[in-house]
């Protein structure tokens, strides 16, 4: 695996380096900068790249690096967010790497309350925060319903465990160790890169910590490029899903067994299929659908698990309350999540 050549802290050098990508965010860079400045109780740097911007960026990061000198930019040598990442990498000084986005907002005790997880807890590779976003009048459903899920992984294990419904936690917020970035460095994919990093992290066995304050605010508009990307479609989400979940729980099997066959479930067998893995029956309670083929597989009731015991079980269901009772019932069985079973939406 490549790696990346980072500077040597010194004794001088900042305890956390802020890293900002930025493309044409002239509209609301100045705020993330002005939050980024008035982080209290650390010693930190803001290390900025200019993403081939067209708007005032180039202008507006060379205002700050004049106003402090804690504040540091350079144009990227190539083109897109991977590329800005592992560039700005290389110019980063503090043992402790703080992501930030040009369209959102820190709390002033963002940086203090992270860097402290790691004095605290020397072997946690990445720190979130639990986020706020605004203005309230642009946050759909959709994100609604992600914030309260993210909302109920309050513990390392929670994280680790549903890391296959969603993202697990917001990238921009997360703070990682030098090293960690080192050894795991953002690679080029189809997919979304911050997903990538931190299912790769999560299949190392590395821990991922979440403080329960918000202290980080995430800016919802039109324009934002999770929402205009291909690389971050479903569809995408559902590849990268799926090449983890291959390479990890479906390593040692190539059948296995999935409870829910709605939109999610279809997406996310179609992208198991491209890798190699196919399911030998699909759970169902709807009592005209048993004995129906899909996907090549038998519908099949819950009753029927025990006899499908050999294999690993995806439960791709997104209501909530539904998760909630497909929970219960698994757990009076002797199947065992993260182990045996995983909810994979």
């Amino acid at each position: 695996m490549a790696t990346t050549s980072f500077p040597i802290a010194t004794a001088s050098a900042p305890l956390v380096s802020v890293l900002l990508p930025v493309r044409n965010g002239a509209r609301t860079l100045a705020a993330a900068l002005q939050s980024v400045r008035k982080q209290q109780g650390v010693a930190w740097e803001c290390v900025c790249i200019d993403d081939n911007s067209t708007d005032e960026t180039p202008a507006i990061l060379a205002h700050f690096a004049r106003m402090d000198c804690r504040f540091r930019w350079f144009p990227s040598p190539g083109t897109g967010i991977v590329e800005a990442l592992q560039f700005g990498l290389t110019h980063c000084r503090g043992n402790l790497i703080a992501r930030m986005d040009a369209d959102d907002v820190m709390h002033p005790r963002r940086l203090a309350e992270q860097a402290g997880v790691f004095a605290r807890e020397p072997h946690i590779l990445g720190v979130a925060c639990r986020v706020r976003a605004f203005p309230v009048y642009a946050v759909g459903t959709g994100f609604q319903r992600y914030l309260a899920w993210l909302d109920t992984l309050v513990t390392s294990e929670a994280i680790w465990r549903e890391r296959f419904i969603e993202c697990p936690v917001v990238h921009p917020t997360l703070m990682w160790s030098c090293s960690t970035l080192q050894r795991f460095p953002y690679r080029e994919t189809t997919w979304p890169e911050d997903y990538d990093l931190i299912l790769r992290i999560l299949e190392s066995g590395g821990r991922i910590a979440c403080l329960p304050e918000r202290l980080h605010f995430w800016r919802m508009h039109s324009l934002k490029t999770s929402l205009n990307s291909a690389r971050y479609s479903l569809e995408e989400f559902t590849r990268c899903k799926a090449h983890y979940l291959a390479r990890g729980p479906l390593s040692g099997n190539d059948e296995y067994v999935l409870w829910g066959y709605g939109r999610t479930g279809r997406r996310l067998c179609r992208a198991l299929w491209s890798e190699g893995k196919r399911p030998r029956a699909v759970i169902d309670v709807h009592p005209r659908r048993l004995g129906v083929i899909v996907a090549g597989a038998p519908v099949v009731s819950p009753e029927a698990l025990p006899s499908l015991a050999d294999l690993p079980l995806l439960v791709s269901v997104a209501n909530t309350a539904a998760r909630a009772q497909i929970r219960k019932f698994l757990q009076r069985s002797s199947r065992q999540e993260g182990r045996d079973w995983w909810f994979t939406a």
